[in-house]
């Protein structure tokens, strides 16, 4: 009997802690955490999986996992007309009543391989929730079926200073991996990694002007058996430190060189500067292709309300009253409501789920989610569901790079304001 086209299923892996996200991480899982004001971290690989018509797609997460859930259940729904399906799936209990937590990234697909192996797929395609990108998969499917792969690496050039947190290949002319590390620290094995004059003319890449390394994006396409096969034979814990080493010294392995934006949102820092990029008018992530959307919840709401306002260089999500004296360089959420007088400068909004805070005790709270008057708010992350008073000021006065407050924190010199934080009038940092 004649088989079908190849199928494709997605597994996103979403159960980290975040640390290094802390504390943005308080409160969400990472894949949670909001960006560009409207979407969460986890749509860019589910979009990006959709848009390349591989529409069957495991999420497995862990830390935090019921608003991620609620969130993938509210925005993505299928029909007949329209197939496909977005699984979560989280520890499970054992026999003994006891939960089977992750221990790493191999180690939750392992535990969930009964699951997925329910699917019919040839080929899986295994994503992190917390990247930025626009791919079109099929292209990676293509090489990879091209070159007979048993696993093929999603890569791309980067420089020293991102290298020590990546995967690093070495790949010959045609693209076959020859060696890989995770994450070097040492000087010596850097070198052995670093790129030559002859990779950038093999593979038609612009010659970088200081060392560069190919780095693994966290982005593999497995054959289904080459999967089964590397997860009952390595009992490790880890794709990047275990498996694929295996992988690259027993299989065919494949790197597939991607050109194109791409960000690990791994901190604080690259975080918010993702979210800024979205201000300008290239190099960030594409939201405005039309072709190939980035979904997210449906919410239904009117247009920004704005009144007197400067505005510069800022997006303004939908449902927002703004009667801010001025917005620069800013991502201003959903129902975000910013009083007059108030000066926003370079910060980052995450926007709320509600205007105003749950009842309490059948009554509802006199204050809303919103930032008062006269205030003035530099180089600043505001958290969904914060409510700051008049004349604040979060300026940073003291250029401070690190710090550690009730509910407000310095990292990278940028100032962080979690979750539910309520800040008095005439408060400065």
């Amino acid at each position: 009997m004649p088989k079908g086209p190849i199928q494709v299923a997605t597994i996103i892996l979403a159960g980290g802690q975040g640390t290094r996200l802390h504390p943005l991480t308080v409160h969400h899982s990472k894949p949670a955490v909001s960006y560009g004001g409207r979407y969460r971290l986890i749509d860019i690989p589910i979009s990006n999986s959709i848009n390349s018509d591989f529409r069957q797609i495991f999420v497995i997460a862990q830390y935090l996992s019921s608003e991620l859930q609620h969130h993938i259940g509210q925005t993505y729904q299928f029909d007949h007309f329209n197939p496909g399906s977005v699984d979560v799936l989280t520890p499970q209990e054992n026999d003994k009543g006891e939960k089977q937590w992750f221990q790493g990234t191999a180690d939750a697909v392992r535990k969930n391989l009964p699951t997925i192996l329910k699917s019919a797929a040839d080929y899986f395609l295994i994503l992190s929730g917390d990247q930025l990108y626009n791919i079109n998969f099929q292209s990676m499917l293509a090489f990879a079926q091209e070159k007979n792969a048993d696993l093929t690496i999603a890569s791309i050039p980067v420089l020293k200073k991102d290298a020590k947190r990546m995967g690093l290949l070495k790949i010959d002319g045609q693209g076959k991996i020859l060696d890989f590390v995770e994450k070097p620290q040492e000087e010596e094995l850097l070198k052995k990694f670093e790129l030559t004059p002859t990779f950038f003319s093999d593979w038609n890449v612009k010659p970088y002007k200081e060392s560069c390394y190919l780095g693994s994006m966290g982005i593999y396409v497995f054959r289904r058996e080459t999967l089964i096969s590397l997860l009952h034979s390595d009992p490790r814990d880890d794709f990047g430190f275990h498996l694929i080493t295996t992988a690259v010294k027993q299989k065919n392995t494949y790197s597939f060189l991607y050109h194109g934006y791409w960000e690990d949102i791994g901190t604080v820092a690259s975080y918010y500067e993702a979210n800024l990029m979205l201000t300008q008018d290239k190099n960030g992530l594409d939201t405005y292709d039309e072709t190939n959307p980035i979904y997210t919840r449906p919410t239904y709401l009117p247009g920004p309300k704005i009144e007197h306002t400067k505005i510069h260089q800022s997006i303004i999500c939908e449902g927002s009253i703004i009667e801010a004296a001025e917005i620069s360089h800013s991502v201003i959420g959903l129902r975000s409501h910013i009083r007059e007088g108030t000066i926003i400068r370079d910060t980052v909004m995450m926007g709320n789920h509600q205007y105003m805070p749950p009842l309490h005790n059948g009554k509802p709270l006199k204050a809303d989610f919103c930032i008062g008057k006269n205030c003035l708010i530099e180089k600043a992350i505001i958290d969904e569901h914060v409510q700051i008073g008049n004349n604040v000021k979060l300026i940073n006065e003291k250029k401070l790079d690190h710090h550690d407050g009730n509910g407000i924190f310095i990292r990278d010199g940028i100032i962080v304001v979690i979750a539910g934080t309520i800040i008095p009038d005439d408060f400065v940092l």
